[in-house]
């Protein structure tokens, strides 16, 4: 009698159809590994049942239920960024491998960073708004405090240092930014940065920055990392982005701030609560651009995603280092 093949199971099931993987997914997985048994449940009871004789799972969250029937599950790979959603107790305190797809949606996410850099720095929401009322702005512009700036010679500060934080660097430094950061271990080479601080530095890089960019992983350390005490700290003409995850703001605080001219304006493609829902105070703000979590939106998104998971499935079947692994300890 033959061998039970390993079993790979693909677990997606997001309300927003560019987070599931496409049914050609599967079958590619299906030709490059002949050898595997390739699952894509259509349905989460499906999967939920499918993933009990599973060893390797793909899909970006797993609740406590399904994970402590999973006897015989040994990796999972997140095509997601964000893994905060996978640690839980039960998770962490398993013996299972995960990875992430973060050097995916660096590229993309930094491309992201910069276009708001310039559509706060330039006033263009402000210009948008004004072209929808048929006003000539010019005058109305040149008056605006803060108005509009120069990205040559503004200091970017950014917060987190990984895939995202990397490819910022590069496109930040071309334009002239002058570039800090705050990382977990400020000894680890950060390649084109002025000063890399600890996370005690926190105050120093808030109050030298023009532009904060938040590309952290959530954590119980990170949850609400810039409040109103770290708002404070900012300068006035200073315009805070986030497109790590929503969590990291505390969104009542920022609210303050933008409502009170505390800082000059922020720009966010994560929220909280995604949706944003709309009777959020947040889409009232005329100093806040919004963007609906839309960062990571590359054409062929899935083609990246499979060859990062064929790349780790060779890794996993010969005995390498898996690309992307994530640190449960850290949470990232």
């Amino acid at each position: 009698m033959l061998p039970r093949a390993m079993k790979i199971v693909l677990f997606q099931q997001h309300k927003f159809e560019l987070w599931n993987p496409p049914p050609w997914v599967a079958e590619q997985l299906r030709q490059q590994f002949p050898q595997l048994e390739i699952v894509h449940p259509a349905s989460p009871e499906a999967w939920a049942s499918e993933i009990r004789d599973a060893e390797i799972a793909i899909g970006s969250t797993l609740p406590p239920q399904p994970l402590a029937a999973a006897a015989k599950l040994k990796w999972v790979h997140s095509p997601a960024a964000a893994i905060h959603q996978y640690m839980v107790p039960e998770f962490i305190a398993s013996p299972i491998v995960l990875t992430n797809g973060r050097s995916t949606f660096a590229s993309a996410v930094a491309e992201h960073v910069i276009a708001m850099i310039f559509a706060l720095a330039r006033q263009i929401p402000s210009c948008v708004r004004y072209q929808g009322q048929g006003v000539w702005s010019q005058q109305l512009l040149f008056d605006k405090q803060p108005g509009v700036r120069e990205i040559k010679g503004a200091t970017l500060g950014l917060i987190g240092f990984g895939s995202i934080g990397a490819e910022v660097v590069q496109r930040a430094k071309a334009l002239g930014m002058n570039l800090i950061a705050v990382r977990h271990d400020p000894s680890k080479p950060a390649r084109g940065i002025g000063a890399v601080y600890g996370p005690g530095g926190l105050p120093k890089l808030l109050s030298q920055s023009d532009f904060v960019i938040l590309a952290a992983p959530v954590t119980a350390q990170t949850r609400h990392l810039i409040g109103a005490k770290e708002l404070a700290q900012m300068k006035p003409g200073a315009y805070l982005i986030n497109v790590g995850r929503g969590a990291l703001i505390d969104e009542a605080a920022l609210s303050t701030a933008l409502k009170t001219k505390q800082i000059a304006g922020a720009g966010l493609d994560v929220f909280e609560e995604e949706p944003l829902p709309g009777t959020s105070l947040l889409w009232t703000l005329e100093n806040l651009l919004i963007t609906p979590h839309c960062g990571g939106f590359i054409q062929d998104l899935w083609q990246r995603h499979l060859e990062l998971i064929t790349r780790n499935l060779r890794h996993y079947l010969d005995g390498e280092p898996l690309v992307g692994l994530v640190d449960k300890s850290l949470g990232y």
